[in-house]
Protein backbone atom coordinates (compact mmCIF):
# COMPACT_ATOMS: atom_id res chain seq x y z
CA UNK A 1 0.00 0.00 0.00
CA UNK A 2 1.44 3.34 -1.36
CA UNK A 3 -0.40 6.27 0.19
CA UNK A 4 1.86 8.01 -1.74
CA UNK A 5 0.66 7.17 -5.18
CA UNK A 6 -2.66 5.88 -4.53
CA UNK A 7 -5.45 7.86 -4.37
CA UNK A 8 -7.79 5.17 -3.18
CA UNK A 9 -5.65 4.79 0.25
CA UNK A 10 -4.08 7.94 0.35
CA UNK A 11 -5.18 10.66 2.65
CA UNK A 12 -4.79 14.44 2.20
CA UNK A 13 -1.89 15.21 4.95
CA UNK A 14 0.41 12.62 2.36
CA UNK A 15 -0.86 14.18 -0.72
CA UNK A 16 -0.05 17.85 -0.18
CA UNK A 17 3.42 17.01 1.12
CA UNK A 18 4.06 16.41 -2.82
CA UNK A 19 4.34 17.79 -6.82
CA UNK A 20 3.21 15.53 -9.12
CA UNK A 21 3.91 15.17 -12.47
CA UNK A 22 1.09 12.71 -14.03
CA UNK A 23 -2.66 11.76 -12.50
CA UNK A 24 -3.50 8.35 -13.96
CA UNK A 25 -7.53 7.62 -14.33
CA UNK A 26 -8.11 3.77 -14.33
CA UNK A 27 -11.56 3.34 -16.23
CA UNK A 28 -13.31 -0.06 -16.57
CA UNK A 29 -17.08 -1.40 -16.42
CA UNK A 30 -19.58 -3.01 -14.67
CA UNK A 31 -20.38 -6.32 -16.03
CA UNK A 32 -19.88 -10.11 -16.13
CA UNK A 33 -16.51 -11.67 -16.52
CA UNK A 34 -17.74 -15.40 -17.39
CA UNK A 35 -18.81 -17.18 -14.05
CA UNK A 36 -15.52 -16.81 -11.96
CA UNK A 37 -14.44 -13.31 -12.23
CA UNK A 38 -16.20 -10.57 -10.70
CA UNK A 39 -18.27 -7.97 -12.40
CA UNK A 40 -15.26 -5.11 -11.46
CA UNK A 41 -12.75 -6.72 -13.08
CA UNK A 42 -11.86 -4.09 -15.45
CA UNK A 43 -11.58 -1.67 -12.63
CA UNK A 44 -9.72 -3.99 -10.65
CA UNK A 45 -6.86 -4.57 -13.20
CA UNK A 46 -6.67 -0.93 -14.65
CA UNK A 47 -5.84 0.25 -11.23
CA UNK A 48 -3.55 -2.32 -10.23
CA UNK A 49 -1.29 -2.35 -13.13
CA UNK A 50 -1.45 1.35 -12.61
CA UNK A 51 -0.45 1.58 -9.34
CA UNK A 52 2.37 -0.96 -9.96
CA UNK A 53 3.32 1.42 -12.66
CA UNK A 54 3.17 4.37 -11.06
CA UNK A 55 5.63 2.58 -8.45
CA UNK A 56 8.00 1.76 -10.41
CA UNK A 57 8.44 5.31 -12.54
CA UNK A 58 8.35 6.97 -8.76
CA UNK A 59 11.74 4.35 -8.04
CA UNK A 60 13.00 4.11 -11.23
CA UNK A 61 12.71 7.33 -12.86
CA UNK A 62 12.22 9.49 -9.83
CA UNK A 63 8.69 10.93 -11.80
CA UNK A 64 5.60 11.13 -9.03
CA UNK A 65 2.24 9.83 -10.37
CA UNK A 66 -0.84 9.85 -8.56
CA UNK A 67 -3.35 7.05 -9.58
CA UNK A 68 -7.00 8.75 -9.17
CA UNK A 69 -9.74 6.17 -8.52
CA UNK A 70 -10.99 4.24 -11.24
CA UNK A 71 -13.99 5.23 -12.85
CA UNK A 72 -16.26 1.93 -13.00
CA UNK A 73 -18.89 3.88 -16.27
CA UNK A 74 -18.25 1.01 -18.68
CA UNK A 75 -19.45 1.33 -22.59
CA UNK A 76 -21.22 -2.16 -23.48
CA UNK A 77 -22.59 -4.11 -26.08
CA UNK A 78 -26.06 -5.00 -27.17
CA UNK A 79 -26.84 -8.06 -25.53
CA UNK A 80 -24.71 -7.34 -22.23
CA UNK A 81 -27.15 -4.79 -21.16
CA UNK A 82 -29.91 -7.79 -21.07
CA UNK A 83 -28.11 -9.31 -18.11
CA UNK A 84 -28.47 -8.44 -14.60
CA UNK A 85 -26.69 -5.74 -13.40
CA UNK A 86 -24.56 -5.16 -16.45
CA UNK A 87 -24.66 -1.17 -17.24
CA UNK A 88 -24.27 0.90 -19.98
CA UNK A 89 -22.70 4.44 -20.00
CA UNK A 90 -23.57 6.56 -23.06
CA UNK A 91 -20.59 8.40 -24.17
CA UNK A 92 -22.68 11.63 -23.58
CA UNK A 93 -21.93 9.84 -19.41
CA UNK A 94 -18.59 9.08 -20.10
CA UNK A 95 -17.81 12.36 -21.66
CA UNK A 96 -18.94 14.47 -18.81
CA UNK A 97 -17.78 11.88 -16.26
CA UNK A 98 -13.96 12.86 -18.04
CA UNK A 99 -15.21 16.39 -18.40
CA UNK A 100 -15.32 17.35 -15.02
CA UNK A 101 -12.00 15.18 -13.99
CA UNK A 102 -10.07 17.25 -16.39
CA UNK A 103 -11.39 20.10 -15.43
CA UNK A 104 -10.67 19.42 -11.84
CA UNK A 105 -6.79 18.42 -12.47
CA UNK A 106 -6.37 21.49 -14.79
CA UNK A 107 -7.29 23.61 -11.75
CA UNK A 108 -5.04 22.52 -9.28
CA UNK A 109 -2.01 22.79 -11.83
CA UNK A 110 -1.95 18.93 -13.00
CA UNK A 111 -0.39 19.39 -16.99
CA UNK A 112 -0.65 15.51 -17.70
CA UNK A 113 -3.20 12.83 -17.39
CA UNK A 114 -3.58 9.42 -18.67
CA UNK A 115 -6.66 7.11 -18.94
CA UNK A 116 -5.53 3.59 -18.30
CA UNK A 117 -8.29 1.54 -19.85
CA UNK A 118 -9.34 -2.09 -18.68
CA UNK A 119 -12.73 -2.27 -20.93
CA UNK A 120 -12.11 -2.90 -24.71
CA UNK A 121 -15.37 -1.11 -25.25
CA UNK A 122 -14.84 1.92 -23.82
CA UNK A 123 -12.99 4.33 -26.22
CA UNK A 124 -11.41 7.96 -25.62
CA UNK A 125 -10.24 9.37 -28.74
CA UNK A 126 -12.98 11.18 -29.40
CA UNK A 127 -13.30 12.58 -25.81
CA UNK A 128 -9.83 13.89 -25.64
CA UNK A 129 -10.53 15.23 -29.54
CA UNK A 130 -13.32 16.92 -28.20
CA UNK A 131 -11.60 18.27 -25.03
CA UNK A 132 -9.02 19.71 -27.36
CA UNK A 133 -11.64 22.10 -29.98
CA UNK A 134 -11.78 24.77 -29.31
CA UNK A 135 -8.52 25.79 -27.92
CA UNK A 136 -8.69 27.98 -24.73
CA UNK A 137 -6.45 29.64 -22.23
CA UNK A 138 -5.66 27.50 -18.93
CA UNK A 139 -7.40 30.49 -17.08
CA UNK A 140 -10.28 29.69 -18.88
CA UNK A 141 -11.10 33.09 -20.70
CA UNK A 142 -12.03 33.50 -24.36
CA UNK A 143 -9.00 33.75 -25.85
CA UNK A 144 -8.51 31.17 -28.04
CA UNK A 145 -4.48 30.15 -28.65
CA UNK A 146 -2.57 28.08 -31.35
CA UNK A 147 -2.51 24.56 -30.53
CA UNK A 148 1.36 24.87 -29.94
CA UNK A 149 0.92 27.58 -27.13
CA UNK A 150 -0.70 25.50 -24.80
CA UNK A 151 -1.07 21.66 -23.85
CA UNK A 152 -4.11 21.10 -25.82
CA UNK A 153 -7.53 22.67 -25.21
CA UNK A 154 -8.62 21.08 -21.90
CA UNK A 155 -5.31 22.76 -20.33
CA UNK A 156 -3.75 19.52 -19.92
CA UNK A 157 -1.80 16.78 -21.78
CA UNK A 158 -4.75 13.74 -22.32
CA UNK A 159 -2.95 10.55 -23.56
CA UNK A 160 -4.86 7.21 -23.62
CA UNK A 161 -3.64 3.35 -23.68
CA UNK A 162 -5.46 -0.10 -22.70
CA UNK A 163 -3.35 -1.97 -20.10
CA UNK A 164 -3.47 -5.15 -21.98
CA UNK A 165 -1.90 -3.89 -24.98
CA UNK A 166 1.69 -2.36 -23.17
CA UNK A 167 3.11 -6.15 -24.02
CA UNK A 168 2.44 -9.02 -26.63
CA UNK A 169 -0.14 -11.29 -24.95
CA UNK A 170 1.34 -14.04 -27.40
CA UNK A 171 4.63 -14.29 -25.28
CA UNK A 172 3.22 -14.84 -21.97
CA UNK A 173 -0.15 -16.74 -22.88
CA UNK A 174 -1.16 -19.99 -24.48
CA UNK A 175 -4.56 -18.90 -25.45
CA UNK A 176 -5.39 -15.92 -25.15
CA UNK A 177 -8.66 -14.43 -26.01
CA UNK A 178 -10.76 -11.29 -25.58
CA UNK A 179 -12.88 -11.19 -22.34
CA UNK A 180 -12.81 -13.58 -18.99
CA UNK A 181 -9.72 -15.14 -20.87
CA UNK A 182 -6.42 -16.39 -19.72
CA UNK A 183 -5.57 -13.21 -19.56
CA UNK A 184 -7.79 -11.35 -17.69
CA UNK A 185 -7.90 -14.53 -15.27
CA UNK A 186 -3.91 -15.04 -15.03
CA UNK A 187 -3.54 -11.41 -14.15
CA UNK A 188 -6.55 -11.14 -11.40
CA UNK A 189 -4.46 -14.88 -10.07
CA UNK A 190 -1.75 -12.86 -9.47
CA UNK A 191 -3.24 -9.23 -7.57
CA UNK A 192 -6.51 -11.00 -6.36
CA UNK A 193 -6.19 -14.71 -6.00
CA UNK A 194 -8.72 -14.89 -3.24
CA UNK A 195 -11.64 -13.34 -5.79
CA UNK A 196 -11.30 -16.00 -8.50
CA UNK A 197 -13.04 -19.41 -8.76
CA UNK A 198 -11.68 -20.73 -11.61
CA UNK A 199 -13.43 -23.73 -10.87
CA UNK A 200 -16.43 -22.34 -11.99
CA UNK A 201 -15.67 -20.88 -15.12
CA UNK A 202 -17.14 -21.86 -18.51
CA UNK A 203 -15.39 -22.15 -21.40
CA UNK A 204 -16.13 -19.07 -22.82
CA UNK A 205 -16.53 -20.83 -26.09
CA UNK A 206 -17.66 -17.81 -28.67
CA UNK A 207 -19.30 -17.61 -32.32
CA UNK A 208 -17.19 -15.61 -34.84
CA UNK A 209 -19.06 -12.86 -37.18
CA UNK A 210 -20.38 -15.17 -40.62
CA UNK A 211 -19.32 -12.43 -43.08
CA UNK A 212 -15.56 -12.12 -43.93
CA UNK A 213 -14.93 -8.61 -43.32
CA UNK A 214 -16.68 -8.22 -39.82
CA UNK A 215 -14.59 -11.62 -38.64
CA UNK A 216 -11.16 -10.20 -40.24
CA UNK A 217 -11.23 -6.91 -38.66
CA UNK A 218 -11.70 -4.88 -41.78
CA UNK A 219 -15.37 -4.06 -40.87
CA UNK A 220 -16.62 -2.78 -37.37
CA UNK A 221 -19.97 -3.45 -35.60
CA UNK A 222 -20.98 -4.63 -32.13
CA UNK A 223 -20.83 -8.01 -31.34
CA UNK A 224 -24.58 -9.35 -29.56
CA UNK A 225 -23.10 -10.73 -26.78
CA UNK A 226 -25.77 -13.08 -25.60
CA UNK A 227 -26.18 -14.14 -29.08
CA UNK A 228 -21.45 -14.79 -29.12
CA UNK A 229 -21.57 -16.52 -25.85
CA UNK A 230 -23.43 -18.16 -23.15
CA UNK A 231 -21.11 -17.59 -20.27
CA UNK A 232 -20.21 -14.13 -20.95
CA UNK A 233 -16.88 -15.19 -21.78
CA UNK A 234 -14.92 -15.24 -25.18
CA UNK A 235 -11.52 -17.04 -24.52
CA UNK A 236 -10.77 -19.96 -22.51
CA UNK A 237 -9.90 -19.26 -19.02
CA UNK A 238 -8.19 -23.04 -18.17
CA UNK A 239 -4.54 -22.63 -18.42
CA UNK A 240 -4.61 -19.34 -16.45
CA UNK A 241 -2.15 -19.55 -13.58
CA UNK A 242 -0.61 -16.50 -11.43
CA UNK A 243 2.46 -16.52 -12.74
CA UNK A 244 1.84 -15.79 -16.29
CA UNK A 245 -0.30 -12.95 -14.54
CA UNK A 246 2.63 -12.09 -12.32
CA UNK A 247 5.19 -11.78 -15.48
CA UNK A 248 2.40 -9.91 -18.39
CA UNK A 249 1.52 -7.58 -15.10
CA UNK A 250 5.15 -6.36 -14.67
CA UNK A 251 5.89 -6.17 -18.76
CA UNK A 252 3.12 -4.14 -18.20
CA UNK A 253 3.64 -1.91 -16.05
CA UNK A 254 7.40 -1.56 -16.84
CA UNK A 255 5.89 -0.33 -20.38
CA UNK A 256 3.80 2.40 -18.36
CA UNK A 257 6.60 3.23 -16.30
CA UNK A 258 9.11 3.91 -19.27
CA UNK A 259 6.56 6.08 -20.90
CA UNK A 260 5.50 8.10 -17.79
CA UNK A 261 9.12 9.08 -17.75
CA UNK A 262 8.88 10.71 -21.01
CA UNK A 263 5.51 12.22 -21.32
CA UNK A 264 5.98 13.95 -17.32
CA UNK A 265 9.21 15.96 -19.65
CA UNK A 266 6.74 16.95 -22.25
CA UNK A 267 5.75 20.93 -21.52
CA UNK A 268 4.51 21.82 -25.06
CA UNK A 269 2.33 20.46 -28.06
CA UNK A 270 6.28 20.80 -30.12
CA UNK A 271 8.15 18.55 -27.74
CA UNK A 272 5.81 15.29 -28.50
CA UNK A 273 7.21 15.37 -32.25
CA UNK A 274 11.04 14.68 -33.87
Amino acid sequence: MNREIDLSVSTYGVARQHQYDVAILPWGATEPHNLHLPYMTDCILSQAVAVDAAERTLKNYGVRCMVLPPVAMGSQNPGQRDLPFCIHYRYETQFAILKDIVASLRHQGIRRLLIVNGHGGNSFKQMIRDLEAPLSSPEGDTKVLKSSEAPSGAGLFIAAAEWFKMASAKEFFEQPGDHADEIETSVMMHYHPELVRLEEAGEGRAKSFAIDALREGKVWMPRHWTLVTDDTGIGNPALSTAEKGRRFADACADGFARFLKDFAAVNRQEELYQ
